[in-house]
């Protein structure tokens, strides 16, 4: 194998802000004997960060399917910036967890999050000109369920 004549640098992540998304319960749609497709429906919530602040607007929703142990994940919902921007966002990943791991979440244990898989990759769209940044970059986003609560930390890839 050639090297390469100039070597991509590793990655850096820079944290944006953090999502704490309420949700209603969710609903089994069903799909096959392989696999489970539920929706859960999106209530509200907050955005808090050093680089954007605002709400989660109630309407938009997270569709799971479940393939053995592992959860494919896309959510789509918009947020409203503290200056009254509106951005949409669709935010698509994964979550594995051992069946020991979710005993204890769902007995209202806090799990610590290196111990699961809970991984997105946000993009973003809006018009407006303070939150283009959204709209040009690439997002990783690690989350974490928090009392019933959603929550993401973004992190903007360098």
């Amino acid at each position: 194998m050639m090297p390469l004549p100039h070597p991509l640098p590793q990655p850096e992540l820079e944290f944006v802000f953090e999502v704490r998304v309420t949700i209603d319960e969710a609903m089994r749609i069903g799909r096959s004997a392989d696999e489970q497709l539920h929706f859960t429906p999106i209530t509200g919530g907050t955005v808090s960060g050093p680089r954007l602040n605002g709400e989660v607007l109630a309407g938009g929703g997270d569709w799971l399917v479940e393939r053995g142990d592992t959860c494919q994940l896309e959510a789509r919902y918009l947020l409203r910036a503290d200056d009254g921007a509106v951005i949409d966002i669709l935010n698509r990943g994964y979550y594995r967890a051992t069946p020991e791991l979710e005993a204890r979440m769902e007995a209202g244990e806090q799990v610590d999050e290196r111990l699961y898989y809970y991984r997105t990759a946000p993009v973003f769209q809006t018009d407006a000109p303070a939150h283009r940044w959204l709209a040009e970059n690439q997002f990783l986003g690690m989350a974490r369920d928090d009392g019933g609560d959603v929550c993401i930390r973004f992190f903007l890839v360098r």
